[in-house]
């Protein structure tokens, strides 16, 4: 798992579902594996580099500044009392 978050150079972001999906196994199965003290603790390491992933990229504005924001906000669970019904997201593509 942490080879597959280091490596990971696919459009989008890298996720525990697309790992999961890369071996096979449902995230379930994955958060499962949480209950083991060593893969806990690469989990997190994990959820870090998925951070500095979203981070680096907003900085070099591969990703949108402000969508980044948003995710890590939910990610950090900032955004579970705010009112997100008019939220409104430009997604640009570049290549």
């Amino acid at each position: 798992m942490y080879h597959f978050f280091l490596n990971y150079e696919d459009r989008g972001v890298p996720s525990f579902f697309k790992f999961a999906k890369s071996i096979g196994i449902t995230t379930g199965e994955v958060e499962s594996f949480r209950k083991h003290k060593r893969f806990d603790l690469a989990y997190r390491e994990c959820q870090e580099i998925r951070r500095d992933y979203l981070i680096d990229r907003a900085l070099d504005r591969r990703f949108d500044p402000s969508f980044t924001k948003h995710l890590l906000s939910v990610e950090d669970g900032q955004n579970e009392k705010e009112d997100v019904s008019n939220l409104v997201f430009q997604l640009e593509v570049k290549e």
